[in-house]
C-alpha cells in the first residue's frame, strides 16, 4: 500500500500481521499436537476475527487515501472506488 508513508502506522500494521502469523502457527501446533477440537476452533475463530479487523483497517486506509482525500481528481476517485469494489467482492465470497 504505497500510501502508507507514515512509519508508525506501517509498523503497527506489520506488528498486527505478525500477531496473525503467530495465531496461525498456533492453529498448526494445535492440529499437529492433537489438541481438542474446541481449542482448535477457538484458535481459528480468533484468526478470522484478527484478519477481519486487519481488513477493516486496510479498507479504511484505502478509502481515505484513494476515494475521500482532498485534491483527488474525479478519475482518481473513480479508480480508487473501483479498486475497493473489486477487493470487497472477493472478500465477501
Amino acid at each position: 500500500m504505497a500510501h502508507l508513508q507514515e512509519t508508525e502506522h506501517k509498523d503497527r500494521l506489520v506488528a498486527r500481521v505478525r500477531r496473525i502469523a503467530g495465531q496461525v502457527a498456533a492453529i498448526e501446533r494445535a492440529i499437529t499436537g492433537e489438541a481438542p477440537c474446541s481449542e482448535t476452533l477457538h484458535l481459528a475463530a480468533a484468526v478470522r476475527g484478527a484478519v477481519s479487523g486487519l481488513m477493516d483497517e486496510l479498507v479504511e486506509d484505502h478509502l481515505r487515501a484513494h476515494v475521500a482525500a482532498p485534491g483527488l481528481s474525479d478519475a482518481e476517485r473513480a479508480a480508487g472506488a473501483d479498486e475497493l469494489a473489486t477487493v470487497l467482492k472477493r472478500h465477501m465470497r
